[in-house]
């Protein structure tokens, strides 16, 4: 069962000193089960290694590429879906409710629908979709759960879940807080 909340990793978005393991042991202590590993700048073998050691305390989906120890991958808006190769599952992310219905098609596990809110990780990246993209966007998956992404926190989780979202995807919330188990916990709490 995919859970209710996935963390996207963003090194960058860090205070400093803190690593992205161990923001997420931190995290996974707190009831996290799953992340998107991002880091796309780094190379495939330092990916492949962060991916283990990740995969110590959660699950791990890798994103664009299939990484050993990642339990699935998820694909850009735009990224053939032969790239998710022989992954035991694959998401998407989509930016609409036509990229949703596509994604839903082709047989996706899950999708992201992005940005739900201004997003402080990707300023300037939108428009923020609402709470009504969310409802169509969920109509137009046909079952295929959907995560919002961009601009979540624990002020609007449970008003994107009441809209219909499986779930949430959240980066910046819980990268750039000084105590990512706290923020993990209320998100939680949110969305369950």
């Amino acid at each position: 069962m995919l859970p209710r909340l996935l963390v996207l990793t963003d090194r960058r978005q860090l205070p400093s000193g803190r690593t992205v393991a161990e923001t997420v042991a931190r995290c996974a202590e707190a009831g996290l089960t799953a992340v998107v590993l991002r880091e796309l700048d780094l190379t495939e073998a330092r990916r492949a290694g962060l991916a283990a050691d990740l995969a110590e305390h959660v699950r791990v989906v890798s994103a664009r590429t299939l990484l050993t120890r990642a339990v699935g991958i998820h694909l850009g808006s735009r990224q053939p879906r032969g790239d998710a190769g022989k992954a035991p599952f694959h998401g998407r992310s989509c930016h609409d409710e036509a990229e949703v219905d596509r994604a839903a098609a082709e047989g996706t596990s899950y999708v992201t629908i992005s940005p739900v809110a201004t997003s402080a990780s990707k300023p300037g990246y939108g428009p923020a979709l609402g709470v009504a993209e969310v409802r169509r966007a969920v109509a137009a998956a046909a079952g295929v759960p959907v995560y919002a992404l961009g601009g979540v926190d624990p002020g609007n989780a449970a008003g994107l879940r009441e809209a219909g979202a499986h779930g949430v995807a959240v980066m910046g919330a819980v990268m750039r807080t000084p105590d990512p188990a706290a923020m993990v916990a209320r998100l939680l709490e949110e969305v369950s």
